[in-house]
């Protein structure tokens, strides 16, 4: 009998000490994870800072002249231009702009240019038609890709209707 005991308490304490190990591993794995969680959220606080400071003087004025320009033009009418009618164009020149903005900038700067049109007066503004905004959107979501930047496309979602009470 004592033998069986013995053996019996040698498999106990195998036991415990599995599920203590078991335990102090998955508490370690969860220390590895929230300490990369914590670290992720601090890189991208740093890239969000870095991208409003580096898209604030930019103002990217060119592009939102090219995008208002998208809302009132027919999108059927060609344009060929020589290359210096090229350099006087808004989208050429929104072109210069957004390629001085990092790469991982760049969608929050079209952001921002399409926010200022939705806070704006005429066509894309509050008031604008519905079919003009949705042209302007695309256009914007294509914008880095147009220019042939990377990304090629940004999401941006659609303005938000307000509530009226």
């Amino acid at each position: 009998m004592t033998a069986r005991t013995t053996v019996i308490a040698a498999m106990l304490a195998t036991a415990l000490l599995a599920v203590a190990g078991v335990s102090g591993f998955r508490a370690t794995i969860t220390a590895i994870i929230d300490e990369e969680l914590d670290q992720d959220a601090g890189e991208q606080q740093q890239t969000q800072h870095k991208c409003r400071q580096q898209i604030r003087p930019q103002r990217l004025q060119q592009c939102r002249q090219f995008l208002q320009q998208q809302s009132q033009e027919s999108p059927y009418e060609p344009v060929l231009l020589n290359q210096e009618e090229k350099q006087q164009q808004p989208l050429w020149q929104c072109c210069q702009q957004l390629k001085n903005v990092d790469e991982q900038c760049r969608c929050e700067a079209v952001k921002q240019v399409v926010q200022q049109l939705q806070q704006g007066e005429g066509p894309y503004g509050q008031q604008g038609p519905q079919k003009q905004q949705q042209q302007v959107l695309q256009k914007a979501r294509q914008l880095p890709g147009i220019c042939n930047l990377q990304p090629k496309e940004c999401q941006i979602q659609p303005p938000q209707p307000y509530p009226y009470y």
